[in-house]
């Protein structure tokens, strides 16, 4: 498959989920009558279904990462070159950017918005490294033994993991970068996305380690 057609398969879908993440967090406080939980459950059920949809789309394509979390963790694992993790990450950050500015054009709000929702702290950066763990671990065990299953696998365990960390898991650098530019339900101040990063990153590599002891060898298919 050339890079190209991989690269627009990241695209679409990094843009198209980050455009579900924040579009969904708008609409459901509208409708919620400020009810937070209920905007979550809104927030947390359309995340679920848009990732079943394209990752059973784009997985065959680009394996779906729509996160550099993910395709660092597919590098290490030799699935990629590092040519081809450097363009993934570039085009996943852009995407997701892009994916803010359409929810909010959508929503007819100002397109660039810095974050306003403070998500700093011990707990915060230890649920997203639990969050991005469980997100790897589940890829990766996944693949290894139920590849078929990996759609409904990784929808599942966002639409979970929204409800039992505190940040909410977002459990990729991508949409933590993206989610700073909007002042909606889904967003976070730019000052708190290194912390985040670096949460999920760590996670991201206790999953690989864990993955790797519990089942050597994994098997290449597609991701999230």
């Amino acid at each position: 498959m050339p890079l190209s057609r991989k690269l627009l398969a990241e695209f679409l879908g990094t843009a198209l989920l980050l455009a579900c993440v924040v579009g969904s967090g708008i609409m459901g406080v509208k409708l919620s009558q400020g009810n937070d939980a209920v905007a979550l459950l809104a927030n947390a059920g359309a995340t679920a279904g848009i990732l079943y949809v394209l990752i059973i789309l784009f997985g065959p394509i680009s394996g779906a990462h729509f996160n550099p979390a993910v395709t660092l963790v597919m590098r290490l694992r030799g699935e990629l070159t590092t040519r081809d993790t450097v363009a993934y990450i570039a085009v996943q950050i852009v995407a997701a950017i892009t994916g803010v500015l359409l929810a909010h054009a959508m929503f007819d709000l100002p397109l660039i918005q810095p974050g306003t929702h403070t998500r700093t702290g011990a707990a915060q950066w230890l649920s997203e490294g639990i969050a991005t763990f469980g997100l790897v671990l589940t890829i990766l065990l996944g693949l290894r033994h139920r590849p078929t299953t990996i759609p409904v696998l990784v929808a599942s365990y966002i639409f979970a993991a929204y409800w039992f960390t505190a940040s909410t898991s977002f459990a990729n650098p991508a949409v933590t970068i993206a989610r700073s530019l909007t002042q909606t339900f889904a967003g976070i101040r730019p000052d708190d996305i290194v912390g985040f990063a670096f949460a999920q990153l760590v996670g991201a590599a206790i999953g690989l380690f864990v993955a790797n002891a519990i089942a050597p060898g994994g098997r290449q298919g597609q991701s999230t």
